[in-house]
This record gives C-alpha cells, sequence and structure tokens, in this order.
C-alpha cells in the first residue's frame, strides 16, 4: 500500500508515483513552513482518537497481535506536553532579535528518507511526527511487519489535518528492491535509517553525495551489578527481562557481575533464576515468543550435556526461562524471551571489554551500593554507553532524552545565517 499526499494507492502504481515524484516534491518545498503547533495539534488528536478507542478497527485490521500496548508507548511520547518539551530542548528557544551581523535560523533539511523501524509499532509514524515537527518533508520506507497500518493511520491525521498531506508519503517497499530506493534517496536531503549493520550500509551506498545519513542503527545494553544486589533491584531486572523479551535495543542482553570469580557468578545465578522465574510465571506471553523460548531452553540444555565444545559454561534451566554462565567478558546478544547470559566482569576490564561494541552501546543498567554509583556511572559513560540507569528502567523513556547520545530534532535542521547588507 501507498500513501501519497493524503491517499492511499495500490502498490501497483508505485512507477507511476515515483515518476511525478520529484515534480511535486518541489511543488511542497513551495509551500509556507508549517509550524510545530500545527503538528502536535494533529497528533493529539490522533492520540485522543486512539485513547477512546477510535482506531480499534484499524488496529484490529491492520496491527499483529500486542500492538495496542506498543501503540501505547509511542502514545505516550507524541503526547503534547511531551512534544513540546522535546522542541523545547532539542532546540532551544528561537534566537532574540538580531546579531551584529545579521541572524540565525533553524530551518528543515528539506526531504527526508525515512527506513522505518518493524520491531514496534507505531515506531514509523514515530519518527515521521520528528520529521515533521521540524517542517521536513517526509518518505517513509515501511517496515515489512508495518501490514498497512502506518498508512492507514496517516490517512486519518491527513484527513483531520490536511495541511500535513503534502508532507507525508510512505511506501511497502521491500528492502530487495534497490532501485526504488535509489529513487527515493536521490530525491532525499537526507536519509533516516534505524535498521541494523547491514541496512546502514546499504544505505550508504544508496544515498547521493551531499545527503545527510542519520544513522538510528541498532544498539546493545546490559546490565552491570557491583556489590550484594538488593531483591527490589533484581526484581526490577527480572521484570525488565521478561517484559522486553530482548528485542528492544534497550533490553538486557547480558548480566555483567563486578568479579572475576567464577563461584561468585555461580552464586549469583542460583539466587537470581528463582526470581527470574517469578517475573516470567507472572507475564504471559504469546504464544509464538513462549515455544521459542522452550526451544532455545531445550537446545541450550542438550548443548550444555555435551559441554558445548568443552568452552565450561554453565547453563541453569528455569520454568520459561533461563540462565547461562559464560567465561568469556565480552558483550554480546543472549537468546530472547527471558533466556540470559551472565559473565563475571570486574570493573578494571569494564572498558576493554566494552570496546569492541563501540558505537552501538546504548543503556546500562547499574545495580550498586548508593556510594559507589557515581565512580561506575562515570566509568560506564567513559566506556561508551549513552545512558546509565537502574534496571527496572532500562527500556523507560522520559522527557526530553536523547536518541543513542543524540538530539534527532536537531540532526533533521540545518542552521542559517541570514547576514546583514550592510
Amino acid at each position: 500500500m501507498i500513501f501519497a499526499r493524503g491517499a492511499l494507492l495500490p502498490d501497483a502504481r508505485l512507477p507511476l508515483v515515483l515518476d511525478g515524484l520529484e515534480e511535486e516534491l518541489a511543488g511542497s518545498l513551495s509551500l509556507p513552513p508549517l509550524v510545530p503547533e500545527t503538528v502536535v495539534s494533529a497528533l493529539d488528536a490522533l492520540g485522543r482518537e486512539l485513547d477512546g478507542g477510535g482506531l480499534d478497527g484499524l488496529i484490529a485490521q491492520y496491527a499483529p497481535p500486542g500492538a495496542r500496548e506498543e501503540l501505547a508507548q509511542v502514545r505516550w511520547m507524541l503526547r503534547p506536553e511531551q512534544l513540546e518539551y522535546k522542541l523545547r530542548t532539542e532546540l532551544g528557544p528561537p534566537e532574540a532579535g538580531d546579531a551584529p551581523f545579521g541572524r540565525r535560523e533553524l530551518r528543515p533539511l528539506g526531504v527526508l528518507l525515512h527506513v522505518a523501524p518493524g520491531n514496534m509499532a507505531g515506531l514509523p509514524l514515530f519518527t515521521a511526527a520528528e520529521g515533521l515537527l521540524t517542517g521536513n518533508i517526509n518518505l517513509i520506507k515501511l517496515p515489512r511487519e508495518d501490514r498497512g497500518l502506518t498508512p492507514a493511520v496517516l490517512a486519518r491525521l491527513t484527513q483531520a489535518q490536511p495541511a500535513l498531506a503534502p508532507f507525508l508519503w510512505a511506501f511497502d517497499l521491500p528492502s530487495s528492491d534497490a532501485a526504488s530506493l535509489k529513487r527515493l534517496a536521490a530525491l532525499a536531503d537526507g536519509v533516516v535509517t534505524w535498521g541494523g549493520d547491514g541496512a546502514v550500509e546499504a544505505m550508504r551506498r544508496l544515498a547521493p553525495p551531499g545527503c545527510r545519513l542519520i544513522e538510528w542503527g541498532h544498539r546493545i545494553s546490559f546490565a552491570y551489578l557491583s556489590g550484594p544486589p538488593d531483591r527490589a533491584g533484581l526484581e526490577g531486572l527480572a521484570d525488565h527481562i521478561v517484559r522486553t523479551g530482548g528485542l528492544l535495543c534497550s533490553s538486557c542482553q547480558v548480566i555483567f557481575l563486578d568479579s572475576s570469580d567464577p563461584e561468585e557468578g555461580e552464586a549469583f545465578c542460583r539466587a537470581f533464576l528463582p526470581v527470574l522465574e517469578g517475573a516470567r510465571a507472572g507475564q504471559a506471553l504469546p504464544l509464538g515468543q513462549a515455544a521459542q523460548a522452550a526451544l532455545y531452553a531445550r537446545e541450550a540444555r542438550l548443548e550444555h550435556m555435551l559441554d558445548r565444545g568443552g568452552r565450561g559454561d554453565v547453563f541453569y534451566p528455569g520454568r520459561g526461562c533461563s540462565l547461562t554462565l559464560r567465561r568469556d567478558q565480552s558483550l554480546e546478544l543472549s537468546p530472547l524471551n527471558g533466556n540470559v547470559l551472565v559473565k563475571c566482569l570486574p570493573r578494571r576490564n569494564l572498558t576493554a571489554a566494552l570496546r569492541p561494541q563501540r558505537g552501538r552501546l546504548q543503556t546500562a543498567g547499574l545495580l550498586c551500593p548508593p556510594r559507589e554509583r557515581e565512580e561506575l556511572t562515570d566509568l560506564l559513560l567513559q566506556a561508551g554507553v549513552s545512558r546509565v540507569t537502574a534496571p527496572a528502567l532500562m527500556s523507560r523513556s522520559f522527557p526530553g532524552e536523547a536518541h543513542d547520545g543524540a538530539y534527532p530534532l536537531r540532526r533533521y535542521t540545518r542552521v542559517c545565517d541570514i547576514v546583514n547588507s550592510k
């Protein structure tokens, strides 16, 4: 499905739409600037419609199971107070008066091509909303998982606020359609890509010289525990692991212990497994995820029986979850859905162990005695982490937060100087 200037079109119209897109964009770029207040008001109206059940039909028709909970998280980020705070934080107040040489203005880049993420329903709308807030025209390459939800929601949004229609386009393109993606990238002033390394490399090849490449690639997060953890902190970590399923960039992939003693790692696993089982019992997984978790647990048990090639891992199977104590200190992806890796990593080795993941580090869930929190926070930030929080809050958003160490709205704008003629 294609969304073009407020209308839903069949995919068969793609060649015709692409042929006329450059002329359409030139016309849209000559329109009066889109003001943030118009965008905030329209998104608020759409959010209130979601809250009142007005989008239930679209969700039932287009969204996968569990999408309503994911949409609720995106809805929180699109509330007027959140967007207004985001604008103030990321772009700052307008310049007061003329400087001696003239003045500066923030202007949109122009046209943004969003290679939208598919790991949460509503994120394609969110990335487009950030482009709209900065006055850009937005071409959205939809993820395979979208199923038509984003075009349907965009149609509802532009029906309520027609002024947004010239600024929104969406295309259900497979990533393998490099020719169409190249045509879209050729029209863009900036490419916003949310994919993994492969997607980022592909867009680097497709984006023309002079096009700003804005990467929100895959990130990796972990928990770091020092000292005897309190029960509430462990329960918060377990709840986070089960609730996110390891699917988010902010999901805990490895639990690192500030220790070099494998026996301490074994003691931690024995103590933490019942806590993880309790969190797992309290949260029902969708059937597919539950089956995947069970399959991994069985596979890991069989591999452990074969001693995993002599690597010396220790496997702790639980009811619907598991822990695997490994001897190395590298940060890597855990299996999904409540199956987590545990490793000993004394703080003196922290920077060296995290360095191979530079550029991909995101959140560290830190659980430690209060007197050590400042020291360990500073050490984690020096190692390249962009956010430090409690394990229970690793995937919780807050007003004005940066995106992987950067402010998106700043990257979607350009600074223009208007110099006095005298």
